[in-house]
């Protein structure tokens, strides 16, 4: 039960390469002496294998290209390997991880995040590391032990993922054409829209001003998440609220805000206001707000500041407000972003060492997350841009989706999108006070006991609960009645007493201060 949220992008630059014994300089005819500095440095007797690796969005142009090259730069580094790149679309991600896993589907690598990692982890989808990982990535060992994040990724005493490193909080910013809000005379100060009721105001202007348009995509649940200080534990609808000491978990369907929420969401679908076709439509949200299909979004502290949205018109604007400013909200959980080695893999040795190098390589590093200089990006100074003609929309190999579990802070370079200090201000917002790491961070949620419970509650969400959230039903208070009832009837209450008694021993043994 989450709701939209804007995909991530960080941009470094690929520095130029030089051949052993040759003077300074970049190289003319990249393709050839790419190749043959690659293939010159370092031979190897190992068998040449392919790691393949799954990430979430879709193929940019000069991916294999790009690849190509990473593989030439391992092998002159001992490390005998190609690569498979392998993307899924994000609409279909985690489903598509979850049937691959249950199938015996063979890969080595692969993207993932939250709910979806907690789930095939608590399948016994992804590969234990305890042994491998110092033997095989000591770099990368000791960098978690230092940032002690791998206790996020642990599951039974066993680390089945290498989460990400980054520290932001991703509470939401409302977010409109302010281009269009002031051609049609509708104007707000900064930061006034910070209520659900400020939100629906400002919709229905917009709608009134533009009744041909689509006007958002967004329910309003998400609002009402954040005014209840609500903590989601993304596993089927689960929470607690941030002020009970006792951290009792529930469930959202059974909380009164969820039928205030579903109010708010059938005013909008009767207003024209929420698409009809949102429940249904499977293209990314973030895509549509950047090609100008919508007026409104939610979005995070990132993209609010990020200087370049990513539109793809230049004449678009936005203006971001952010909303319930006085109410406490998590950070992001390490596992936002993850990398995790299938159970299946017969490599897993050569993934860690290779992700290994790219903790301590910064040719590596860049090759991998920007490409090749003079054809996915160029350098201005020490900032990293876009070829000409192209840019976040259209770029033929940056921003490449499920890179950012792949990010190492130390490497980071500044962008036109994220530029100077962007990533250091993102940590100083989520140290604010209104924002809080969670008190279960790195609790992993495993449904092996409640699997037959949990499959028909998933189900009756299908065929209830969405409609309800999207403003589809009739009748909101006999929906939402009935709704909690089945749930209630269909093992919810055993579901919440194997939860909590997850919740309760990870607190026993990592009682937050």
């Amino acid at each position: 039960m989450s709701f939209f949220r804007f995909k991530r992008w960080i941009p470094l630059g690929l520095v130029c390469l030089v051949l052993a014994g040759a003077l300074s300089g970049c190289m003319g005819n990249r393709g050839t002496d790419l190749h043959e500095f690659f293939t010159s440095s370092i031979s190897t007797d190992e068998p040449e294998v392919t790691l393949k690796l799954y990430f979430g969005g879709e193929r940019k142009a000069a991916t294999n290209e790009v690849w190509s090259a990473v593989s030439e730069y391992v092998k002159s580094k001992g490390l005998n390997v190609k690569f498979s790149i392998q993307f899924i679309p994000w609409t279909e991600y985690p489903e598509k991880l979850l049937v691959m896993a249950a199938a015996g589907d063979r890969w080595d690598l692969n993207f993932d995040t939250d709910s979806s990692f907690r789930q095939m982890a608590s399948r016994g989808s992804y590969m234990a590391l305890d042994k491998l990982l110092p033997e095989y990535a000591p770099n990368l060992f000791r960098k978690y032990e230092m940032d002690g994040n791998l206790r996020s990724a642990t599951m039974n005493g066993d680390i089945v993922g290498l989460p990400w490193s980054i520290k932001m909080n991703e509470r939401p910013y409302a977010g409109w054409r302010v281009d269009l809000a002031e051609k049609a005379g509708i104007y707000r100060e900064p930061g006034s829209v910070q209520t659900v009721e400020d939100v629906d105001t400002l919709l229905h202007e917009l709608k009134e001003a533009y009744p041909d348009s689509n006007v958002t995509r967004t329910t309003a649940l998400p609002f009402y998440i954040v005014r209840e200080e609500w903590l989601d534990l993304g596993f089927h609808g689960l929470g607690i609220y941030l002020n009970d000491p006792d951290y009792k978990v529930q469930a959202i369907e059974q909380q009164p805000f969820y039928e205030e929420a579903a109010f708010m969401s059938k005013k909008w679908y009767e207003g024209k206001i929420l698409s009809p076709d949102s429940l249904i439509d499977r293209a990314d949200r973030s895509d549509q707000w950047r090609n100008g299909k919508v007026l409104f979004t939610i979005t995070s502290h990132e993209w609010a500041y990020a200087s370049d949205p990513g539109f793809v018109d230049p004449n678009f604007r936005q203006q971001m407000s952010l909303v319930y400013p006085d109410k406490r909200h998590i950070n992001r959980s390490p596992t936002s972003n993850v990398v995790a080695i299938n159970r299946n893999s017969e490599h897993a040795p050569l993934v860690l060492r290779f992700l290994d190098m790219m903790e301590t390589d910064r040719k590596l590093y860049d090759l991998v997350i920007y490409g090749i200089e003079g054809k996915t990006y160029e350098m201005d100074g020490e900032q990293v841009v876009y070829p000409d003609n192209l840019n976040l929309s259209t770029s033929n190999y940056m921003d490449w989706g499920g890179q950012w579990a792949l990010w190492n802070p130390r490497f980071i370079r500044s962008t036109e999108t994220y530029p100077g200090d962007f990533w250091q201000e993102e940590a100083r917002f989520a140290e604010l006070s209104i924002n809080l790491d969670s008190p279960l961070k790195g609790l992993l949620l495993s449904d092996y006991a409640i699997s037959k419970q949990i499959e028909k509650r998933v189900q009756l969400y299908e065929e209830l609960g969405r409609s309800i959230e999207y403003g589809l039903v009739s009748d909101v208070e006999t929906s939402v009645l009935q709704y909690q009832l089945q749930q209630r009837d269909s093992g919810l209450d055993q579901i919440i007493g194997e939860v909590q008694r997850q919740v309760n021993l990870y607190l026993t043994l990592n009682r937050p201060d």
